[in-house]
């Protein structure tokens, strides 16, 4: 091959062929005993067969490949798409945990001031639009679990709610049981007070209707079996009616009265809830707009809104 590209770079028209070159067909216009000039565009070509040429004896009969450029280029645009998802995790956990801030000293929604649902409708506005699970019906092992109410605008509740105002009553825990294998939902409230707790709560099945809405209706009713307290514990005064109320000489009184305590505990602790039909109803909707592992927000048919947290979850820490 070094031969052949020696002899094309003689100048033909001032040196002969060898005499051996006769065996060649006369024909040929290179090897023509009258010199000719050759064009620019056949030493163009000439030139461009030799590197042809002199690539194929360097790298072989296989051409240099492209793939690992292309395979880095794509390795690199999934690393972009990583970096892109985990700046967008960060973003929604910041979200999620101002929301859970914003709850504070709002006793579920219902001492929230206009200032303050306005926050939160704006954060869970945000949090909706960058919902992970578009589909949450489609995702039912998500929704299984207890999930603690942790706001509300739902204006049906805030009577119970307020039933925490009462003096020695206070309302401990709304929460939500969903178990999807089944198709049930259990709502409850958690009650205590300085002799017992209790807990009333309402059984329903549920129907997957679309990707995001689950149709509810309500089996029964259950009234849990008071728990007494073996220890009275009773406040030094409460706040009732904008008043100030001084407990201390119920004290006495009290302690008087916790060897009966003890044993009334065991008595009624022993006996079953109270269960009661609930009456015909249509049930109600509820639209699932927003949920993670942490995290559901849902809408139901009244246009209010509900917030829970799961348990266990950091965003139930203070």
């Amino acid at each position: 091959m070094s031969i052949i590209s020696q002899f094309c770079q003689l100048p033909i028209k001032s040196h002969k062929l060898p005499s051996q070159t006769q065996q060649f067909p006369p024909k040929s216009p290179l090897f023509s005993s009258t010199p000719r000039k050759p064009t620019g565009a056949k030493r163009e070509f000439t030139s461009i067969k030799i590197k042809a040429t002199s690539l194929d004896d360097e790298w072989g009969p296989e051409k240099p490949s492209f793939n690992s450029s292309r395979s880095s280029s794509g390795g690199g645009a999934v690393a972009v798409a990583e970096e892109e998802t985990a700046v967008e995790a960060e973003e929604i956990y910041k979200l999620k945990k101002r929301l859970a801030d914003s709850f504070y000293g709002t006793d579920r929604g219902l001492k929230a001031s206009s200032e303050t649902r306005a926050e939160i409708v704006e954060l869970i506005t945000q949090l909706e639009a960058k919902n992970p699970t578009p589909a949450p019906t489609d995702a039912l092992p998500l929704l299984n679990g207890k999930w603690i109410l942790a706001y509300t605008s739902f204006a049906g509740l805030f009577p119970l709610l307020s039933q925490g105002r009462l003096p020695l009553v206070k309302v401990d825990e709304i929460s939500q049981t969903i178990d999807s294998e089944n198709f049930t939902v259990q709502n409850s409230v958690q009650f205590s007070g300085p002799l017992a707790t209790t807990s009333l709560s309402t059984n329903a099945k549920f129907e997957v209707r679309s990707p995001k809405r689950v149709q509810i209706k309500f089996i029964e009713g259950v009234i849990g079996t008071p728990q007494i307290t073996d220890s009275v514990v009773l406040p030094e005064n409460v706040e009732f009616l904008g008043q100030n109320i001084d407990l201390t000489p119920l004290k006495g009184l009290f302690n008087s009265v916790q060897d009966t305590a003890s044993s009334v505990a065991r008595t009624i602790s022993s006996q079953p809830p109270l269960k009661f039909n609930i009456g015909q109803n249509e049930g109600s909707w509820l639209l699932t707009t927003y949920l993670d592992q942490e995290l559901r927000i849902s809408r139901g048919d009244a246009g209010s809104v509900f917030v829970f947290i799961k348990e266990g979850s950091l965003l139930l820490s203070p």
